[in-house]
Order: C-alpha cells, then structure tokens, then sequence
C-alpha cells in the first residue's frame, strides 16, 4: 500500500515537491493556492480556463516527477513521465477541446487525490486517522459522482475543486505557520488533546456530509425522469407526405375527468422543409358528437428544448403542464390536439420560437388526428397557445392558408405570447442582472437557432468556458427536478462571469429573431391577451407588438389583465378564461368577428 501511495502521489506533483520545502515557501505557496481556490469557487465560468491550465501543469510536473523518480530517460517510468507530458501540454494549448472535458479531467483528479492520501491514515492518533480517512472518502465520493452523473455542471465540479485546492492552501500555510509558533510559544499554555480531538471528529462529520448530500441530491433530481418508450420511434423509412398518422394507442397518463386520451405519432416538416416526426394527445370528449366534431389545437409553453421535455411524456401533464379550461372544453364536445412539436417525444430538432417548425407541428397534428379511428374530426378548428405556444398559434394561423389549405382555422388565441423574439433578447441585454432563468432561456433559444441557421455560430455567441454549461442547460426540463441545477449553475455565475459573448440582437442572430416575429396576415379573428404583471415577458412588449399590428392595419382584439403573471393568466379561476370559452364559441357558431380593440 506505501508503493502505490507513492506512486499515486507522484501524480499530484506539489505535494511531493513542497514535502521538504522551507516553512517560507510553504506558507507562500498555499497562500497563492488560497486565492487560486477563491477565484475559481466565486468566479467558476472564468476560471474555467484556468483550472486547465492548472490542471495541464500539475500533469507536466507528474511527468517530470515520474521520470526524474526513475532516474533513466528509458524504460516503462519514463514512457508514463512522458505521456502525463503530452496529456498536460494538450490542455494548456487546445483550451477549447480542454475545458470541455474538463469535469472528467478534474474528477479524475480528484480520485487520484484521494487515493494518494491512503497511507496517511496510517499515521497519528485515532482521531486524526478518521478525518483523513474522511477527506479521502469525499474526495473519491465527489469524483465518481461526477463520472456517473453527467448531470453534474462544469461550474459544479469547478466549485468543488476550488474548494479543494482553498483546503489544500490552508494545509500548506498551517504547516509553514505551525513550527516557528511552535517554538515561539513553546512556554505557553497547550491546547487540551481532547479539544483537538473533538474538533477532528467534527471536521470529519462534516467532511463526509457533502458527498452524501451530493449523492442523495443527486439521487432525488433524476427520480422520476420521463421514459422516451418505443411509441416515440421513428420508423426507418419516414413518409414524406405531412400529416400522415404513423402509430396511435391509448395514452398512458390520468385523463381528465369525461374524455380519454390517444396519443398519435405523425410526420411532419422541420423548419428546413424536410420530413420529420412528432408527437401529440388527443383529448376525446365522452361527449363528442357523432358529426364532426370541432377541434382545439393547442400549442404548448415552454417545457425546455430536449426530447425528454415533450408534455405527452409526462403522466400529469394536466396537472404540470396544464390546458387552460380543459373541461369547459370537453364539456362542449371540443376534441383538443396538443402537439409536442417535432424534436421533442420523436427525435429530430425542435423549432423552440422558430415560427414555421412549430406552426407545422400544430397543423399537421389536426391532420394526423382526423385519421383516428374513433372519432370523427372536421377541418375546422381555433387554435390556442401560451407563452413559445402563442407565438407557434400565431405563425400557425399566419401560414395556414398557404401550408395547410384543406384546414379552416377559425381563430387564433395567443396568450402571453413570444411573439417578438427579437425584442426580448434586447432586454435581455439591457439588463445588468439577469436573472437565472433569463440565463437558461437564452441557451434553450441559442441552440435550436444555431441547428436551424446555418449563419447562426454557437461559438461566437458563448465562451468558450461556458460552451458546455450551456450545453447541460439544454438538456433539461422545466417539470424535472434537474432545472435546479441549471439554476444553481446560473446562480454560481459570477458578477465577473460571462456566459454569453455575442449579442443576440445583432447579426445573424437578431437577423433571424426578427424574422421570427411574425406581422400575419391572419385570414381569421385573432386575440391577444396578457398579464398586466406577468414577470417573464415583459408586458410592454405585448403593448409595442400590438401597437405594430395595429398600425399595420391587422385587426385583432387585445387585453390586459391586471395583476396576473405569465402562469396565473391560464390557471383555474382566472378571469380570462371565461372569455376565451366564450371567444371560441363564437368561432365555432360562425358568428361575427368582435370590434377590433386597435
């Protein structure tokens, strides 16, 4: 066990070579690490490129170590010396490539670290052996846990070994600062063992809490993740014919009360005009007529932009996710179409606030559900959206006529809607602190962007420190448990930190939020509507896009509702719900379109 801690201990070349070093320079040497450890723990995102350099020279001075050990330039020691050599230069001088592996790099060295101290547990009293024993155990315990659970963020693992190498400092200065008070005090009065023997004990507890709360945190936010079954395959050869059913059954979930719930797999067009795949419900009232009966398609908020965020994936979507007034329309007989849009449930891209890609879904999931057997649908329907989903309403009704000319859309509603892409990334840069959420929301609008334009470059829009945050943010969910750490890691962020470097208003990427925003024409009534103090888009925004339809010469009906958020304007009891039942039922009963409120 001595050799291989020897061995192991050569990996991690400072300690071996301050091992013997003057009290002086051990004391300035964990001084330095000290504030190193600092810098990296409050400022993850940029000392990200640091911790690889830093990473990069602790393997050259193992390689160095390992070879000047050997005492031979040949042979098996000197071959391993060379290649810890190669490996640290690499990350020093592909930074880019470094930084993204940088969480493996680091777990790894944390493992390494932990295992090199094995030996030391060996040495001193019992109370001294347990809190190195413990040491040794998070340092292992962390670095699996970041192998395993790839959920773990870069500013994560980032914190962590800041914090390890601030200990490690503190270490180097206590035994540089312990000798000359030793001899300075040597006359006074002792610390009681049994007071530092306590104190150990207690370090130990302590130590050892943060890898098990690590581990039961992270335990608890991958429990119940939703499980992309084999209903959401693709089939090999995708007909190109949009709209066309491909599979339906009985969906899983709790259906609400007086109606049953297929769930339907369909083509459809992704934003490039290529065939692709989605998914959707059908919500079937008990009560449906045996005529054609109208139908709601229903465009979906934001759930996130990876493909476990579908809403149909979730079995208490109407309980999470929500279809505002869902019984006053099954209680009118209204079939309601949800679409998860494509990418999301089906694999492929999804088109998050890109207006043809969802626009497409929608129409094309109306299409599909006329094919169920079961029910008997029309081509007549009002479409409703909320948030991403008001703008997909709003380029649903604005391209219908051309995309889908068999349908009828008799009216749109779009509730709190996206609808000026562009006009949000400007406030969002205005900002000076930007929220965590605002920061999450711009990588789920950068990536789908950057796969849908080919003018759109991630790189030049994130850090290179902050490409792989950006990354795992992509990859969760607003109904996970998960989304909180992307909020941590949002909030781990430093006032110094910059996540993005581009400016999303300019160039290719406000180029192509502004063609995002769309001025219709809509053939049919159209409404808007939103929260007077709704916190996520910002009512003054809706007020300057209606100004701009209305100077259009579009004619719509728009209202504000005091007092209510983006979420309480859709949730049961909220006073614009009855309008909207209201609303619709005028569409269905073929009356007139009310005044415009311009």
């Amino acid at each position: 066990m001595s050799d291989l801690g020897g061995r192991l201990r050569r990996f991690r070349a400072l300690p071996g070579i301050l091992a013997h070093a003057p009290a002086s320079l051990r004391v300035l040497a964990g001084a330095v690490l000290i504030a190193l450890g600092l810098v990296i723990t409050l400022q993850p995102v940029t000392s990200l490129a640091l911790l690889a350099v830093y990473a990069g020279i602790s393997c050259i001075l193992s390689g160095v170590a390992e070879i000047g050990r050997s005492g031979s330039p040949t042979g098996w020691p000197a071959v391993v010396g060379a290649v810890w050599i190669v490996c640290g230069a690499a990350l020093i001088v592909w930074l880019g490539v470094s930084i993204a592996v940088l969480p493996v790099v680091l777990s790894v060295l944390l493992i390494l670290g932990g295992v090199s101290e094995v030996p030391r547990v060996r040495r001193g009293p019992l109370s001294a052996r347990v809190l190195v024993a413990a040491w040794i155990v998070a340092q292992i315990a962390i670095g699996v846990l970041a192998l395993v659970w790839p959920d773990l963020t870069s500013v994560t693992i980032a914190v962590l070994f800041g914090i390890r190498m601030t200990v490690f400092g503190s270490g180097l200065v206590w035994q540089g600062l312990r000798r000359p008070v030793a001899q300075a005090d040597a006359g006074a009065a002792r610390v009681p063992p049994g007071l530092i023997a306590g104190a150990r004990w207690v370090a130990a507890v302590l130590v050892i809490a943060v890898p098990a709360l690590a581990w039961w945190g992270s335990l608890e936010l991958r429990a119940g993740l939703p499980v992309i079954d084999s209903f959401y395959t693709a089939p090999a050869q995708v007909p190109r014919t949009p709209g066309a059913l491909l599979r339906a059954e009985p969906w899983p979930g709790a259906a609400p009360e007086g109606a049953h719930v297929e769930r339907i797999l369909y083509t459809t067009t992704d934003v490039h005009g290529a065939p692709a795949v989605a998914s959707a419900i059908v919500v079937i009232p008990d009560n449906a007529a045996a005529s054609p009966a109208p139908a709601i398609l229903w465009d979906h908020g934001t759930t996130g932009i990876a493909r476990g965020c579908a809403p149909s994936l979730l079995p208490n979507m109407f309980e999470i996710q929500g279809i505002p007034a869902v019984a006053d329309a099954i209680a009118a007989g209204w079939v309601i179409v949800a679409t998860d849009y494509s990418g999301q449930g089906a694999e492929g891209d999804f088109p998050y606030v890109i207006g043809e890609g969802e626009a497409r879904s929608t129409l094309d999931s109306l299409r599909a559900a006329k094919q169920l057997d079961g029910v008997r649908l029309g081509d007549e329907a009002v479409v409703w959206g909320h948030s991403q989903g008001g703008h997909a309403a709003l380029w649903t009704g604005a391209v219908a006529r051309d995309y889908a000319p068999e349908l009828r859309i008799l009216g749109v509603a779009a509730i709190s809607p996206a609808a000026d892409p562009r006009g949000m990334a400007e406030l969002i840069v205005d900002s000076s602190h930007p929220s965590p959420l605002t920061t999450i929301a711009v990588a789920w609008v950068l990536i789908p962007y950057s796969q849908a334009y080919s003018d759109v470059d991630f790189t030049a829009e994130v850090a290179p420190a902050g490409r792989a945050i950006v990354r795992e943010m992509s990859a969760r969910c607003t109904s996970q448990p998960g989304l909180l750490v992307s909020v941590l890691s949002a909030l781990g962020i430093g006032a110094g930190d910059r996540l993005y470097i581009g400016d999303p208003t300019a160039g290719a990427m406000g180029t192509r939020l502004d063609e995002n925003k769309t001025m219709g024409p809509w053939p049919m009534p159209l409404m808007i509507a939103w929260g007077g103090a709704d916190e996520v888009i910002s009512p003054a925004l809706q007020h300057r896009y209606v100004g701009d339809l209305c100077a259009a010469g579009i004619p719509l009906t728009w209202r504000e509702y005091p007092g209510y958020s983006h979420m309480s304007i859709v949730a049961s009891g909220s006073d614009f719900l009855p309008t909207l039942v209201s609303w619709t039922s005028d569409r269905f009963a073929g009356r007139p379109a009310p005044v415009a409120t311009c």
